[in-house]
């Protein structure tokens, strides 16, 4: 599939920024997917800056959020119009866990079981987090607190393991 060019106002929802895409490119970027449910990834330009993002339904309309990344000064830019092109992004978006994290989860079979039984969702929420700290001491840190929550001992992110 090529690149669908069109020119989009920048709106918000919330805090969000974000842009309505034409129907007939939604239709093509699912034909393309081979599916019409979030999430979709797909990568493009926005005023000529390249993009990697996903398409989301949200009360029922389909919006590409324009984060900081894709466009400097988004959340001040609501009302202006944007030159925008997309295509459904078919490239891996893998994360891969931290080794650490692995070797801790695969320590304990409890951890790994309910690991195991997360939405795939909640694993990668788990994994970017980790992914995402600085330093050594807080990725320590927070995979113990990781595997207390595997081990339905402590809530992590205000959620419990569910218990069987």
């Amino acid at each position: 599939m090529t690149n669908s060019h069109f020119t989009a106002k920048l709106d918000i929802i919330g805090i969000n920024p974000f842009i309505f895409i034409p129907e007939d490119i939604l239709s093509r970027i699912f034909e393309t997917a081979g599916k019409n449910k979030s999430p979709i990834p797909v990568k493009g330009t926005v005023n000529g800056n390249d993009f990697r993002q996903n398409l989301m339904k949200y009360v029922g309309e389909w919006r590409l959020y324009i984060n900081l990344t894709m466009l400097k000064d988004s959340p001040k830019r609501i009302g202006e119009i944007l030159e925008v092109s997309i295509e459904y992004d078919s490239s891996g978006r893998i994360i891969c866990i931290h080794p650490d994290l692995e070797v801790a989860i695969k320590a304990s079979s409890l951890a790994l079981s309910n690991f195991e039984k997360l939405t795939p969702s909640r694993q990668l929420e788990l994994i970017r987090y980790i992914n995402n700290l600085k330093t050594q001491e807080s990725i320590q840190r927070n995979i113990e607190k990781i595997i207390r929550y595997l081990c339905g001992e402590a809530a992590f992110f205000g959620k419990n393991i569910k218990k069987e």
